[in-house]
């Protein structure tokens, strides 16, 4: 990624996440719906040979309709790095239905979630044989959170994206 398009994607998670606004619309079941933002970073492991995994950096957002289901949509790009005389950029972009399940008296909470993801790479120089690949495929993840207060919280998760890529990240959400 180029400087300026993280410098973007930094400027908006953070406006996003520095939002305090308590925005929640009440279902009358008792439950009040929650919309998230958040902002992750890991590392990508693409099925490229001789290529090493470039780190990626991401946005995302989400609605919890109840306390176990919601939706989340997200992308996340590689930081375009120079790797033995090419370059590899990978994107994604996915839209999901979310479960989570809470355990009983803590802040800890197991997620899985299913959807669609359209993931491109690009490995360009001598080194990659300009390797290319875009793919539209169902994709799904799992990961573990802990929500430090009832409107913040970290999650560690491992997202399957298809056949050529599957993706870690660390994150932190703000639900407003």
């Amino acid at each position: 990624m180029k400087t300026l398009q993280k410098t973007l994607i930094a400027l908006a998670a953070g406006s996003l996440l520095s939002m305090g606004a308590q925005a929640a619309v009440s279902y009358g079941n008792g439950y009040t719906g929650q919309p998230y933002v958040g902002a992750k970073v890991g590392q990508f492991d693409l099925d490229v040979d001789g290529a090493d995994d470039p780190n990626a950096y991401g946005v995302y957002a989400g609605y919890n309709f109840d306390p176990n289901f919601g939706m989340e949509a997200e992308f996340v790009g590689s930081d375009d790095a120079d790797y033995r005389g090419g370059d590899i950029d990978a994107k994604t972009y996915g839209a999901y239905g979310t479960y989570r399940y809470a355990f009983p008296n803590t802040g800890l909470y197991a997620k899985g979630k299913l959807g669609v993801a359209r993931t491109e790479i690009e490995a360009t120089g001598t080194a990659f044989n300009n390797f290319s690949d875009s793919d539209t495929s169902l994709a799904g993840g799992v990961g573990l959170g802990y929500s430090v207060n009832p409107n913040f919280s970290v999650e560690a998760e491992y997202d399957k994206l298809g056949s050529d890529a599957d993706l870690m990240t660390v994150g932190a959400q703000l639900k407003f």
